[in-house]
């Protein structure tokens, strides 16, 4: 039977049934909870950069910048060391409470006052739901299941397991954009195997293309939200715009899914 994984701290890792890690001391003197903040059983050497660090994130997260890390670290969700000539230094727990951030502000729409306050409740031993936690090597590399990249027609249709055909017809309808190289952005992949998905029901490329533009005219009023921040010069201010854009733009997303789930449930009363 497999042995609980020994963290270099001397606790033995466990997964609860939620998903969440957490850490049990296998020292009788020792407390009960880890001393260590969450993930506990993640190296903890600070040696990597700032650019190995967005390396490793924008395998998942393309837009992520210098600039969105330094605000994280102002908001108080990260604190890497520092070397005497002032440049910061991250480890590979680090890494994992960005992904940790991230995965929230993308996926759960949490703005960050409450992921700071799951982040707290962690550190305290408490389960939080879902922590969405990567492990991380002890070198500094980072495990992650989900690749996000740049497609060719070819390449996207491969990918999502859909005819060519398909993929054209996105673009045609103006639901897919290509960059000026021809090439497909990371989040093709998911709106290709969402239209995928829809012409079971016998939705084609072009019904889709209201959507497209209603997403565009949320993305307008994001806009017209952040260009306060955006105008200014100061790389603070741009990752502040940068992270309001991230948490008003999923607001929007979730509000949209509210009104859409309303429609559809008055359908079937």
């Amino acid at each position: 039977m497999n042995q609980p994984a020994r963290s270099p701290w001397g606790h033995e890792n466990r997964f609860d049934g939620t998903g969440a890690l957490t850490a049990r001391s296998t020292d009788e003197d020792d407390v009960e909870q880890s001393a260590e903040p969450w993930p506990q059983g993640i190296s903890r050497r600070a040696t990597m950069r700032i650019s190995d660090v967005l390396r490793a994130l924008r395998t998942e997260f393309p837009s992520v910048s210098h600039s969105k890390l330094r605000f994280l670290e102002e908001q108080g969700l990260i604190d890497p060391e520092r070397t005497p000539s002032g440049y910061r230094q991250y480890c590979p727990a680090d890494v994992e409470r960005l992904r940790y951030v991230l995965l929230e502000q993308r996926d759960r729409y949490l703005p960050l006052k409450v992921i700071k306050e799951n982040l707290a409740a962690l550190d305290a031993g408490e389960v939080v739901e879902n922590p969405a936690l990567r492990l991380a090597a002890s070198d500094g590399e980072t495990e992650t299941t989900t690749v996000r990249q740049r497609y060719t027609v070819e390449s996207l249709a491969s990918a999502a397991g859909v005819d060519v055909s398909l993929v054209e017809g996105l673009i045609s309808a103006g639901v897919l954009r290509q960059a000026p190289g021809g090439q497909l952005d990371a989040w093709s992949l998911e709106v290709v195997q969402l239209a995928a998905a829809l012409g079971e029901y016998g939705i084609e490329p072009r019904h889709l293309r209201l959507l497209r533009t209603s997403a565009d005219r949320h993305v307008g009023l994001v806009e017209q939200v952040v260009a306060p921040w955006r105008s200014q010069q100061s790389s603070s201010a741009r990752a502040h715009a940068g992270a309001l854009a991230g948490e008003v733009g999923e607001l929007f997303a979730k509000l949209h899914t509210v009104w859409l789930r309303q429609g559809v449930g008055d359908l079937t009363s």
